[in-house]
């Protein structure tokens, strides 16, 4: 039952350990059973494709990317036996007030925990008294609109929502960021068939491969 399998908890990155005999299920020392979070795949379509063949949650992508945007990987939570609980894409780009930024968008079924983890909480939500107050952001997915909350998280920009019956997640460095939400951002599923988007790909994103 080892821990160098380069899988980590969703929640707080620690190395989890394998399944056993008496256990199908992966396990964190902290956490207890948890999704693995996989090694990322590349940003590529060899890695957007290897996310894609198991997934089992949405893959949200904003389309049109903002200017000057790029792709800068793929990761999910889960195995073989489950499928994946969870999805991660990752943007990085020009921030509108200056510098660079980062963008995680995250789909995830509730439990999971991968959202709030890279928000850096302790929960597996976004908390108490989260969506109390009237959303502040919104994003947009085939003509519906879906709100978002802002989510207290240090350093960063997180706003959550729900979407197709999962939790979602938008994740920015820095905090600034956040004013890419003041439009509307539109998203779209990358598991839809019907789609064939050339994706500009950069490097990977310094966010996944911490």
């Amino acid at each position: 039952m080892g821990l160098e399998n380069g899988r980590r908890c969703p929640r707080c990155g620690r190395p989890v350990q394998e399944p056993t005999a008496w256990s199908s299920a992966w396990r964190c020392d902290l956490h207890g059973e948890v999704h693995p979070l996989l090694p990322p795949y590349s940003p590529s379509d060899e890695g957007r494709d290897g996310l894609l063949r198991t997934v089992r949650v949405p893959v949200w992508l904003p389309w049109p990317l903002p200017a000057s945007w790029l792709v800068a990987g793929f990761a999910g939570a889960g195995d073989e036996r489950t499928g994946l609980r969870a999805s991660v894409v990752a943007l990085a780009g020009p921030n509108p007030v200056g510098g660079p930024s980062d963008l995680l968008i995250v789909a995830e079924e509730p439990g999971t925990g991968l959202g709030a983890g890279l928000a850096g909480l302790d929960g597996v939500d976004p908390g108490a008294g989260f969506a109390s107050v009237p959303p502040c952001a919104e994003v947009s997915f085939s003509n519906h609109d879906v709100p978002l909350w802002l989510v207290d998280a240090p350093d960063r920009a997180v706003f959550a929502g729900e979407a197709k019956g999962c939790w979602l997640w938008l994740l920015l460095w820095p905090d600034t960021a956040g004013c890419l939400l003041i439009d509307t951002m539109e998203l779209r599923d990358l598991r839809d068939p019907w789609q064939d988007l050339d994706l500009p790909f950069g490097a990977l994103s310094p966010r996944l491969a911490s």
